[in-house]
């Protein structure tokens, strides 16, 4: 049985994340401020949180630097939380710096449940918390790494993005894997729709993370995407994107993005 702070704070979350959802075409607005527990993983370089379970990859190159955060599965989401925003602070602990700022994380991991450790002793990650696993040099920037865990005030915010949608093109003739990244807005993708040339709107399924994927034969003609948020349900049309001559192994930029 979860223990009443844990159904408290489950309630907070549903809450919050109700805020969030904004009607159709909307802009997304941030959320309230909700209590929860922040640790982090990897050293100073942040070599370890390269990858990870949004498939983001170098995420030096690909823009996100180490400003990121791996989600408890409550707020993962299956990742459809991948690209989400939040400004996070520490609260109420001797180890918070003093003053020190909120700091705004993206997520691009899972930090995944630990099922042999309780959920206030080691499994942080555990349903129904909301966690917090940041690369080290943004847990340090508002809290001394000794601590290993601290509890921290967040709330989602809108993504600040420089530049429009971004896809990453994988596959192979006959099946097209588009990681979608640098969403702006929301931060967050529902659906994907690709359309080779003038041809018809095809849905694409997600794979794992941020990426999405389409059986079929898209050569030769230019690549549009048309992408929704998960949380504003608000839809762009990135009208192609990708030239006719588009390869595979390549990252193509929109000229839209999330308001």
């Amino acid at each position: 049985m979860a223990s009443p702070s844990i159904a408290i704070l489950a309630l907070a979350v549903a809450v919050a994340l109700a805020c969030a959802a904004t009607a159709a075409n909307a802009r997304f607005t941030a959320m309230p401020w909700t209590p929860a527990h922040a640790t982090f993983y990897g050293d100073e370089t942040a070599a370890e949180t390269m990858g990870g379970a949004c498939g983001y990859g170098n995420l030096y190159a690909t823009g996100y630097g180490t400003d990121t955060a791996a989600l408890s599965t409550t707020l993962f989401k299956d990742g459809f939380g991948c690209g989400t925003c939040y400004q996070i602070r520490c609260a109420g602990s001797p180890w918070c710096y003093r003053g020190s700022p909120a700091i705004t994380v993206t997520a691009t991991n899972l930090c995944p449940p630990n099922w042999a450790l309780d959920s206030n002793r080691g499994g942080w990650c555990n349903p129904p918390r909301a966690h917090f696993d940041l690369s080290k040099p943004a847990f340090m920037r508002m809290a001394q790494w000794r601590a290993g865990i601290v509890p921290v005030a967040y709330r989602r915010v809108p993504c600040v993005r420089r530049g429009g949608l971004r896809f990453a093109l994988q596959g192979n003739p006959y099946w097209l894997l588009a990681y979608v990244m640098n969403v702006a807005g929301a931060g967050d993708v529902a659906e994907v729709a690709v359309r080779s040339g003038r041809g018809a709107w095809v849905r694409m399924s997600q794979n794992w993370g941020a990426s999405f994927q389409a059986f079929a034969q898209l050569g030769g003609r230019a690549l549009s995407f048309r992408v929704t948020s998960y949380t504003t349900r608000q839809t762009v049309v990135a009208a192609d994107v990708a030239a006719a001559n588009w390869c595979l192994g390549l990252t193509y930029q929109a000229r839209v993005n999330f308001s």
